[in-house]
């Protein structure tokens, strides 16, 4: 019985594929167990990184403030498309408490971040990213990648990859709209 070389490899290429799908499934199972917020509602994990300006900034700072936490990277296409957006909110609503914090979650060097930051004319914290900020967050596995933060510091969306501006408006408006709660 002679087998025809096509099928041999068309199949090796599919079994090849199934392990190495099957590897990068079971590493993302595993960094998905780490806690993160999965839901509405769930406190925003806080976490220290060091800003473009070599400062510690905590996302607590920004309690009190509604906040888009927005995940991203310099090779990101999508990432470059959305960037200018940020920047005309950040102008809109950052009078009404309001604040975009950007998470850079590549391999470049802060000068090669913020030098692309400014390129962009980047008007919010910028934030070099590492792998426990991250896995803190559910495992960020698409960039974009964005968590709405209420004043409260509590989850209230969370959205992979690129939306629409209006989508990313409407989300705004909302985590604006909510109260401070002060415990007594």
């Amino acid at each position: 019985m002679k087998r025809d070389p096509v099928v041999i490899i068309v199949v090796a290429m599919v079994v090849s594929l199934m392990l190495v799908f099957g590897f990068n499934m079971a590493r993302k199972s595993k960094n998905n167990s780490v806690p993160g917020p999965q839901t509405k509602g769930d406190t925003a994990p806080d976490f220290t990184l060091q800003s473009l300006d070599g400062k510690n900034t905590r996302l607590s700072d920004f309690r009190g403030q509604a906040v888009l936490l927005n995940f991203w990277a310099t090779w990101c296409a999508p990432c470059k498309i959305e960037m200018p957006w940020f920047v005309e909110l950040q102008k809109q609503y950052g009078p009404q408490g309001f604040q975009i914090v950007g998470v850079a979650m590549d391999d470049a060097s802060a000068k090669e971040i913020a030098d692309f930051a400014k390129e962009m004319g980047v008007n919010y914290p910028v934030l070099v990213g590492n792998n426990s900020v991250g896995d803190a967050y559910g495992g960020v596995q698409f960039l974009p990648e964005n968590f709405y933060i209420d004043r409260n510091g509590k989850l209230v969306a969370r959205a992979f990859g690129l939306k629409s501006r209006s989508e990313i408006e409407d989300e705004i408006k909302a985590i604006i709209a909510s109260k401070v709660t002060v415990l007594k």
